[in-house]
């Protein structure tokens, strides 16, 4: 009888110590999570490595992977999330490439035989492949932007030429188009159903493997792949700076960068000593090898699984990849250290930001143009703008990179417009360095436009220094 009283007793205990907690957490007289639009600071995905979920130490064999990029599981992004009262009016896509063949050889040593026929039973397959390959072969109804009328629209070598989009490749972009298919047409409707060719606004460089990708993905997205609506324009920079391209001082800055690069590599005995060990196995002067950039050639054949090259001296192993992938990490974070390669990226990616506020802008006025913006790219287009963004903790851009602009309209005050940006599904517009702040200085839930259009107009020249208003003002600005 005892027994059952104390049992009775601490039963009754634990459920009044249970109701306590409760209402101090209610009546928020206890600490809890901090949330940002609902999310737990423990449940958000993040663009800063996360000790729980990653290496404890920097491993360049993981970072290589995640470089690869090699199509699996369906993706989980934060794309298209918004409140209730929020419209999607715009989306702003730049993409990287997907996987390609090396763009530099490895001097003496045979080519990796990688196949770039596209074919149904290899892997990586998508379920769009046949059909996207049959589109492509009947050629576009309507000629693009010269010169890309003389590109071909899908790989066909059985060996890889330099640089040529793989079958990987062009998946991967299969699968970023399906994904903003369901998340911009079939949830928000973003496009009519009888949309028109200036609803999309197309842009590429002179390479075979981003008009490629653009296709793949464009192929994924639209619900109707019609020849007479896709009409691509040619960016002949990289920067996609359109008349805007001509700026001594990002050129200075880009020298600098350079230099601080030869320099950390000078200083490396490590990858010294590796490239010299390579050079001795192919047989070549280590001068020659280092210009060979051999990395590029590495990453392919790690991607694609097959065998590092081998000679009578000896094999290049896996010790002498990790050495120079290592070195290529150790470098990107002394870039973002050192501050030179902001001042390239900030003057870099105005021009192309310019362009993408001002389409965001008359979108917001009402106009009905350019709701879906895709600008198929390098990692030297994306780079520069992430830096830019102020996104230090953003990882190097991997095959088929995805940074997405997104414009919402407030139902409730149709005159108010805000933005999210995402990179890779995860969205990172509060680690950007014009909204970082705005959760403690506003009560809007999300990142109001005009605070990206005065980061553009004004801040960027702020962050440069030199009193400079604009932007011809601060590329011929004297003295670096």
């Amino acid at each position: 009888m005892l027994f059952r009283n104390r049992f009775v007793l601490l039963l009754a205990l634990a459920a009044l110590l249970a109701f306590v907690s409760l209402s101090l957490q209610f009546f928020h007289l206890i600490p809890v999570l901090a949330t940002k639009n609902g999310v737990t600071s423990k449940s958000r995905k993040r663009i800063m490595p996360d000790p729980a979920t990653e290496p404890p130490v920097m491993d360049p064999v993981y970072e290589a992977l995640l470089y690869c990029n090699i199509p699996g599981v369906a993706e989980r992004s934060m794309e298209g999330h918004a409140p209730h009262h929020f419209k999607l009016v715009s989306a702003h896509v730049f993409i990287r490439h997907g996987d390609r063949y090396p763009l530099y050889a490895i001097p003496k040593t045979k080519r990796p035989e990688i196949d770039c026929t596209l074919v149904a039973n290899r892997k990586p397959y998508h379920s769009k492949l046949e059909a996207f390959v049959n589109h492509m072969s009947k050629g576009p109804g309507a000629s693009f932007e010269s010169p890309l009328h003389s590109l071909p629209l899908y790989s066909s070598h059985q060996l890889c030429e330099m640089g040529e989009l793989t079958q990987t490749g062009v998946v991967q972009h299969l699968q970023n188009g399906q994904l903003l298919r369901d998340i911009y047409l079939k949830k928000h409707k973003l496009l009519p159903s009888d949309w028109a060719a200036e609803q999309l606004h197309l842009e590429t460089t002179g390479k075979s493997r981003t008009l490629q990708s653009g296709l793949a993905l464009l192929y994924g997205f639209l619900p109707d792949f019609d020849w007479k609506k896709v009409y691509f324009r040619h960016q002949p920079s990289a920067l996609f700076c359109s008349g805007n391209c001509y700026c001594p001082l990002r050129n200075q800055y880009l020298e600098k960068e350079q230099r601080r690069q030869y320099l950390l590599r000078l200083n490396n005995r490590q990858l010294e000593r590796t490239y010299e060990e390579m050079a001795r196995i192919v047989d070549i002067p280590t001068k020659q090898l280092r210009a060979a950039n051999p990395i590029d050639s590495l990453l392919c054949l790690f991607c694609h699984n097959v065998s590092f090259p081998c000679t009578k001296n000896g094999c290049i192993t896996m010790d002498h990849f990790k050495v120079i992938k290592t070195h290529q990490i150790e470098d990107e974070r002394e870039r973002q250290e050192k501050k030179l390669y902001l001042g390239y990226a900030l003057l870099g990616a105005h021009p192309i930001l310019n362009q993408t506020v001002s389409r965001m802008q008359h979108t917001a006025e009402g106009k009905k143009e350019a709701l879906f913006t895709l600008y198929s790219a390098h990692d030297v287009t994306l780079a520069p703008i992430l830096s830019a963004l102020g996104l230090t903790g953003a990882r190097f851009p991997r095959f088929a990179a995805r940074l997405v602009f997104e414009l919402w309209q407030d139902r409730e005050k149709p005159r108010e417009h805000s933005i999210r940006i995402l990179y890779d599904g995860v969205d990172i517009t509060f680690y950007t360095s014009f909204c970082q702040d705005h959760h403690r200085r506003s009560p809007r839930p999300m990142c109001p436009l005009e605070n990206l259009v005065r980061f553009i107009k004004k801040d960027m020249f702020v962050a440069l220094g030199g009193g400079s208003t604009n932007y011809y003002e601060a590329c011929h600005r004297e003295g670096f």
